[in-house]
C-alpha cells in the first residue's frame, strides 16, 4: 500500500509541469488527497468493514470534491488533476497510469446489481467533464475527450470525442510522434495541442510537419547519393599530389 501511495505522488512530476516539490503535491492537491483516502477506503472494505471504508471515502469527498467509492478497483499510478466533480462507481475497473481530470464521471446506466461501471485499460486518459457510463471497456492508452459522452466500448489506442462519442481517430499514432519530433527539430511547440482532435487549424500544422518530415527525408536520401557519388568518382592527380 506504501509503495503504491509514493507512486501516486511521484507521478504527479510526470503529469503536471506546474509540481515543484512533494510537500507542495501533499499539501496542495486534491487529486492526491482523494486517492490517499480510496487507498485507505478501499484497505478497509477489503477486510470486510463497510460501514467504516464509506464513512472514510465520504470524509474524501467532504475534504476534496471527489467521490471514489472504496469498492472500486484502481491500479498504480493514478492521477487526478484538478479533481473537483470527479465520481468513480463501485464497480469501476482503472488499471495502471490513467490520469481523469476535473468533472469526469465513470458512472452507470442501471439500478441491477453487478457490473455496472466502466473499466479502464492501462494509460487510459479522460478530458475535463467527460462521462464514460456502464459496464464498457476503455482500451489501452485511449483518449476521451472533453465533455465526451461515452456509451461503448473503446478500440485501444483510440480517441473519441464528442456526444455521444465518436472515434476521431484509431491507433496510438506513429505519425504522432513523428510530428512531435520533427517539432522539436525545428523549434515548434503548440502549447495545449492535443492529438488527433477535428479542428482545422491543428490538421493544418499536422499537413506542415508531414511536409517538413518528407522533406527531411529526400533532403538524406539526396546527400546519400551524392556521398556514394563522390565515393565512386576515380582519383585524379591533383587527388594524388
Amino acid at each position: 500500500m506504501f509503495e503504491r501511495i509514493r507512486e501516486d505522488v511521484s507521478c504527479v512530476f510526470e503529469r503536471d509541469p506546474a509540481a515543484r516539490h512533494t510537500l507542495e503535491i501533499l499539501t496542495c492537491y486534491p487529486g492526491v488527497h482523494a486517492v490517499l483516502f480510496y487507498r485507505l477506503s478501499h484497505l478497509l472494505w477489503g477486510a470486510g468493514l463497510k460501514w467504516l471504508a464509506r464513512f472514510v471515502s465520504h470524509l474524501g469527498r467532504f475534504f476534496t470534491g471527489i467521490e471514489i467509492h472504496p469498492g472500486a478497483t484502481i491500479g498504480r499510478r493514478f492521477f487526478i488533476d484538478h479533481g473537483m466533480g470527479v465520481v468513480i462507481g463501485e464497480t469501476a475497473e482503472i488499471g495502471d497510469d490513467c490520469t481523469l481530470y476535473h468533472g469526469v464521471t465513470l458512472g452507470g446506466t442501471s439500478w441491477e446489481k453487478g457490473k455496472r461501471h466502466p473499466t479502464l485499460a492501462n494509460g487510459v486518459v479522460i478530458g475535463a467533464g467527460a462521462k464514460v457510463l456502464g459496464p464498457i471497456t476503455v482500451g489501452a492508452d485511449a483518449r476521451i475527450g472533453s465533455n465526451a459522452v461515452v456509451v461503448r466500448d473503446v478500440a485501444p489506442g483510440t480517441t473519441v470525442v464528442g456526444v455521444p462519442g465518436k472515434v476521431v481517430q484509431t491507433g496510438v499514432a506513429d505519425k504522432f510522434r513523428q510530428r512531435e519530433e520533427t517539432a522539436r527539430k525545428i523549434g515548434f511547440d503548440a502549447y495545449g495541442q492535443v492529438p488527433n482532435m477535428p479542428d482545422p487549424v491543428s490538421q493544418a500544422l499536422d499537413s506542415l510537419l508531414d511536409h517538413a518530415r518528407e522533406v527531411e527525408r529526400e533532403i538524406a536520401e539526396l546527400k546519400a547519393e551524392v556521398a556514394r557519388a563522390r565515393s565512386a568518382e576515380p582519383a585524379t592527380a591533383s587527388d594524388l599530389d
